[in-house]
């Protein structure tokens, strides 16, 4: 027969449930414990995987670095009390900021008064170039409130913008001038083509000025059309594979009846077969403008001469005369708009002062340039130096006088 332990007795009214219930309750609070370990264990090797995030403010800070690098303007981050935060290296440059401290007193004043108020303000002012001091810088400062504890300076350099405007307005008013001259010229002539008119001589001889100042008048009205597209257009998006022996040839027949006129010789030697990248109207012009000056700058039954030849990737045209030269303190300015060596004889041979402006464009949209060599009373050598193509282009199947795309 089977042993039992000892019966175990309860007391009458007690329920045998209740130790039930209490067990069960031990075990679904040990579970629950058991999962909130699991899940802080997991959180935390989830944490350990991650990279190490930085606080709030340094956050912050390196996305506003972000921001400031990217604005076009120098950014200056300035706190409550003056010192100078973050700046961009060319608020040194322009002479705003020097070491820890703002430099310009305009600034320092625009920094006072926003510091104060909180409202928003702008100053132009001007400050010298450091670190020398030659020259000058037009700039414009913007100041506004960053947060509760800083200010943000923003300088923007407006000389460019100041030097293109005043090179515009100078550009309008020349115009203005050259304009005035032929069409003031043409008045008086007309006036006294109608007062001679019972005077056959003095109605030819009146005519006759009246056909220069037109051609005057003509020739300038061109060249103006002509710098004016010249700035607007850039040969190098859509370039043509050009032969510069062409080039010359159609320069030389333009100029070829002036050159006839005074008994001067117009001779071509050098390299063959050279081609070039460009805009064939572009290039005619300009060789054209070199030719008509060598031409009307040289004496009676002399000769001009055009060169051509390549050297380190580069082709030279040269157009050398023998005419009168041109002295060192010219040889600077020969370029700029307008200017002319000598007024009076580019009065008599209708010279415009923008020839030599145009080459030079011409030759800036090429990627290249215009060198001059002169000496006075022994003629001048003008040199268009262009970039020649890559062999990949000339080697490709592109005729001559096809664009490349």
């Amino acid at each position: 027969m089977a042993e039992f332990g000892p019966i175990r007795t309860y007391p009458r009214g007690v329920d045998v449930s209740v130790d039930a219930a209490i067990a069960v309750g031990l075990i679904a609070l040990l579970l629950a414990v058991v999962a909130l370990l699991a899940v802080r264990l997991s959180d935390r090797e989830e944490r350990l995987q991650q990279p190490p995030q930085p606080e709030d403010g340094v956050r912050v800070s390196e996305a506003l670095a972000r921001v400031l690098a990217a604005l076009p303007e120098t950014s200056i981050v300035v706190s409550r009390d003056g010192q100078i935060l973050r700046s961009s290296a060319q608020a040194s440059a322009m002479g705003v900021v020097s070491g820890n401290e703002l430099r310009a007193l305009e600034v320092i004043r625009l920094v006072e008064l926003v510091r104060r108020d909180g409202v928003t303000r702008s100053v132009e002012f001007q400050s010298l170039r450091p670190p020398l001091g030659k020259g000058q810088l037009e700039l414009r400062a913007r100041v506004a409130v960053l947060d509760s504890d800083t200010l943000l300076v923003l300088v923007e350099d407006l000389s460019e913008v100041h030097r293109l405007e005043h090179v515009r307005r100078d550009f309008v008013a020349n115009v203005s001038h050259e304009l005035k001259t032929p069409v003031g010229a043409l008045s008086l002539l007309a006036e006294a083509v109608q007062s001679a008119s019972d005077d056959p001589d003095a109605v030819r001889h009146f005519s006759a000025r009246m056909q220069i100042e037109a051609t005057r008048l003509s020739n300038l009205v061109r060249d103006i059309i002509d710098l004016s597209r010249l700035q607007g257009a850039d040969p190098a998006k859509v370039p043509e594979l050009l032969e510069v022996d062409r080039i010359v040839n159609e320069a030389i027949d333009a100029t070829r009846l002036v050159a006839q006129a005074k008994d001067i010789d117009v001779v071509v030697g050098g390299e063959e077969d050279i081609k070039i990248l460009g805009d064939d109207g572009q290039l005619v012009m300009a060789l054209r403008n070199l030719l008509t000056n060598a031409v009307a700058y040289s004496p009676e039954h002399t000769r001009v001469s055009v060169a051509i030849r390549s050297v380190d990737g580069v082709v030279e045209v040269s157009v050398t005369d023998q005419g009168i030269g041109i002295s060192r303190e010219d040889r600077d300015r020969i370029f700029e708009r307008f200017y002319r060596v000598d007024q009076a004889r580019s009065r008599e041979t209708g010279g415009t002062g923008l020839g030599l402006a145009i080459v030079k464009h011409v030759c800036a949209n090429h990627g290249g340039e215009c060198l001059v060599w002169s000496s006075e009373g022994e003629g001048s050598t003008f040199t268009l130096r262009l970039p020649l193509p890559a062999a990949h282009d000339t080697e490709s199947p592109i005729r001559e006088g096809e664009t490349v795309r």
